[in-house]
């Protein structure tokens, strides 16, 4: 059953380099979890992209080889604390969350896809692109101070506001990353 996040104040802060020791050790609970079906976890989100404020979210894009065999796990994400939220608004995506049980902040969430999804594939070209241009990171990082102050109490109406600098950017981006 697909459940939905709860609505989230936005709070931006300084990159903190310990992210990237949080998604590795992320990375390796789902491993044991997930077994051979899980091909590679990817840190992707502002959280991965060092010299920019970010939500204190780390967000990872675990590739799966069958989506089928991952529903059929989904009992093992849930034990490992995480919500499960279906698609979620992408198409071919599994969408989960987990959220600290002493604080409740929402502290990781999980994209799941295929490798050959054309949305994974836009996001680690996003991600790629920003890390690569660090001038267009510190635009990004403008982009969501804007959109926050915009819409400072709901996470989801803050990533509408910022939605249409990353799908500008997000074009470039795949176009650079199919040059290389």
């Amino acid at each position: 059953m697909e459940e939905k996040p709860s609505i989230i104040p936005v709070v931006l802060v300084p990159h903190r380099a310990e992210w990237a020791d949080m998604a590795r050790a992320e990375s390796g609970r789902l491993k044991a979890a997930l077994g051979s079906n899980l091909i590679a976890v990817h840190h992707v989100g502002s959280t991965s992209i060092p010299g920019i404020k970010a939500k204190p979210i780390v967000d990872l894009m675990p590739y799966v080889h069958d989506l089928a065999a991952l529903d059929a796990k989904e009992s093992a994400i849930r034990g490992l604390g995480y919500k499960w939220h279906g698609e979620f608004g992408l198409e071919g995506r599994r969408f989960c969350s987990w959220a600290d049980p002493e604080t409740g902040k929402r502290t990781y969430q999980l994209h799941f896809f295929l490798p050959q999804n054309e949305n994974g594939i836009r996001m680690l070209a996003f991600r790629d692109y920003l890390r690569s241009h660090p001038f267009v990171a510190k635009e990004y990082e403008m982009e969501k101070i804007r959109a926050a102050a915009a819409q400072p109490n709901d996470t989801t109406a803050y990533n509408a506001e910022k939605n249409d600098w990353i799908k500008r950017v997000e074009k470039d981006a795949v176009a650079w990353a199919q040059r290389r």
